[in-house]
């Protein structure tokens, strides 16, 4: 089974998954290592969650279920960060005051709307939407870099109101490859995020967007459910390990201490 590095709990604001419940899944489901990688977004622009997480609580939390299941599973602790380019130095501050093994750096606000929300999309096209999308992850990439690897890297296809019906990687190659080449020259990496299935017909990003990264040379890439409830984890995992070996990969990554280990797909 892959090892899940893509996993929400209740220390997320948009999760009530209790701790101990998602590592119990991913050892039944014969998982030898389970990253748990909880939200933290400063400035979130809706009044529906705070995702500002207690890192101090958050960590030590952590610290005891990798304690307790230790026989069972190795429980590395991670973050994903929502990055805006204003929110650089503050974010790279965040990073550096505890000692995360990974850090996924995700585009969820784009000039202060979430695409999670229908008004994203009001009175604007699709593409126009994407086209946004794609332009705020190069201003991000410009001001902070202090993360592992880019989450579900076209994430808003998600929740346009036609999904993926009005979106593929020739539309927009020229933004995602500046993309990917910035992100290979920093030696950063992509995930394959499952969680893409319960919302459209592919993971996120499409399996394309992971076929060019590799033709470009990337090859950090880990495997993520984005799972914030027991169910979901570890989700269409079958599906991700065909897609990584039909795009040219022989391995997924994992990380611990920030530093990768790449494990063999077979």
């Amino acid at each position: 089974m892959l090892i899940d590095s893509h996993v929400h709990t209740i220390h997320s604001a948009d999760s009530d998954a209790p701790v101990a419940t998602m590592i119990q899944r991913a050892i039944e489901l014969g998982m030898k290592k389970i990253c748990i990688t909880d939200h933290h977004d400063f400035d979130y622009p809706y009044d529906s969650f705070d995702f500002c997480m207690d890192a101090p609580a958050y960590y030590f939390d952590m610290l005891k279920w990798r304690e307790y299941f230790k026989e069972q599973i190795q429980v590395i602790i991670g973050v994903e960060v929502g990055i805006e380019p204003y929110l650089s130095q503050r974010l790279d501050s965040f990073v550096n005051a505890t000692p995360f093994d990974f850090v996924i750096g995700s585009s969820h606000i784009i000039h202060r709307m979430d695409p999670y929300y229908p008004e994203f999309f009001e009175n604007r096209k699709d593409i126009d939407c994407f086209k946004d999308y794609f332009e705020s992850i190069l201003e991000n990439l410009k001001v902070f870099t202090n993360f592992d690897v880019y989450g579900h890297l076209d994430y808003i296809v998600r929740y346009a109101p036609q999904k993926d019906k009005n979106f593929s990687y020739p539309m927009f190659f020229d933004l995602i490859d500046e993309i990917l080449k910035k992100l290979i020259s920093l030696g950063k990496g992509i995930e394959c995020n499952t969680g893409g299935y319960l919302k459209i017909s592919s993971p996120n990003p499409h399996p394309d967007i992971i076929k060019r990264y590799r033709e470009l040379g990337g090859e950090i890439i880990t495997v993520g459910s984005d799972a914030h409830c027991s169910e979901n984890l570890g989700g269409h995992f079958s599906q991700a390990a065909a897609i990584l070996k039909e795009c040219g990969f022989r391995y997924y990554t994992v990380f611990q201490q920030r530093i990768p280990e790449f494990i063999p797909l077979d």
